[in-house]
């Protein structure tokens, strides 16, 4: 694909992003697995497909809702349950009326954003996530649930409780376990602030000002770093290739196919379907309507997400087409955003050169 290895090479003179991987598949088959320009200024190391991303927000359809997906599979969850059911101290104030799919499909009512690592911060570690949980409880909703869509870092968060709740252990260990080596989906781990035991090039991000270092493998989201690393909305990591191995199980689920190792399709089919008036899924995000990330060749029941840290997916159902882009195009600042253009051109160049080849 010339086009499109043009492109990516013209980002890096552009300035998009100091270096990614993009990967392109058609089921499990690779079509593209190209690596391009440098995983750290300092070091100048280069990325190779081999190269750990911070995932970012990736985390959410990647971690959180595959965890909440096999928990419905095994009977220990449901979409429709109120949150209340699964954690007991929800069932006061506002939150007692919000659905595990409200969380899911972002409607809950929940806002945006919160800083709460500024207070989270001055705690010791062992206090934070339960004072986390309490803040969250506590955070006022915007508006009532299932009425309004808003995207919610702070939902994915109380739905990393649900998950615990319901599983019965820390969410990283159940989808280590669980999730990720029945698929052999590896590397994809939470770092939890201990040194990597996997000797690898991680592409670092952001020089921080907060943390007062450049943040190399250590996630970069502070809420998450706050919580140690594992949280519900931040804080997975990966390559690729391992991305590649989760979707490639999803879409031969999706179609009922023998290749499906772990979910079942009619989990998968739920938690794909349409939200109404949410432009989301369970999970998972659809193309806007008005200049899709995904560019033009992708129909708006495709699947995918995007992260802070310049990651994304898109999965085209019908062609079981999947592009993975993995960038650092917050190394070494977040203020460069000139990924929102390129990343529906680089989808358009791979599409385009998929049809010629068809």
């Amino acid at each position: 694909m010339p086009d499109v290895d043009r492109r990516m090479q013209q980002a890096l003179a552009d300035g998009v992003f100091p270096g990614a991987v993009l990967l392109a598949a058609r089921g499990g088959e690779l079509l593209v697995h190209g690596a391009y320009g440098i995983a750290n200024t300092r070091t100048r190391q280069p990325v190779t497909p081999t190269t750990i991303f911070d995932l970012a927000s990736l985390t959410k359809p990647l971690a959180t809702t595959l965890a909440a997906m096999l928990l419905c599979q095994q009977g220990r969850l449901e979409p429709d349950q109120y949150l209340a059911a699964v954690v007991p101290a929800a069932a006061r104030g506002d939150k007692r009326e919000i659905t595990i799919a409200q969380l899911l499909a972002h409607t809950s009512g929940l806002p945006d954003y919160r800083p709460y690592y500024r207070e989270l911060a001055l705690l010791p570690e062992s206090e934070r996530r339960s004072r986390l949980r309490q803040l969250l409880l506590n955070e006022p909703l915007l508006h009532p649930p299932g009425t309004t869509a808003l995207y919610s870092d702070l939902g994915f968060m109380l739905l990393e409780w649900v998950v615990e709740s319901a599983a019965g252990q820390r969410i990283d260990r159940f989808l280590a376990q669980q999730v990720y080596a029945p698929l052999q989906a590896a590397p994809l781990f939470f770092i939890d602030r201990r040194p990597p035991a996997l000797a690898a090039v991680y592409a670092a991000t952001e020089e921080c000002a907060w943390r007062g270092h450049l943040i190399d493998a250590e996630v970069h989201d502070e809420n998450a770093h706050a919580l140690g690393g594992i949280a519900g909305h931040a804080g997975l990591f990966g390559t690729a290739a391992a991305v590649h191995t989760i979707l490639a199980e999803l879409l031969a689920a999706y179609h009922g196919q023998s290749a499906g190792r772990l979910f079942r399709p009619e989990v998968v089919r739920r938690f794909w379907q349409p939200v109404s008036g949410a432009g989301k899924t369970l999970g998972f995000d659809l193309p806007a309507a008005v200049g899709p990330s995904c560019g033009r060749f992708f129909p708006p029941d495709s699947i995918g997400h995007l992260g802070f840290t310049g990651t994304s997916f898109w999965i085209h159902r019908a062609h079981q087409l999947s592009v993975i882009l993995l960038t650092n195009r917050v190394h070494p600042s977040r203020d460069n955003i000139a990924i929102r253009q390129f990343r529906p051109q680089i989808h358009d160049a791979v599409m385009q050169a998929l049809l010629d080849m068809a």
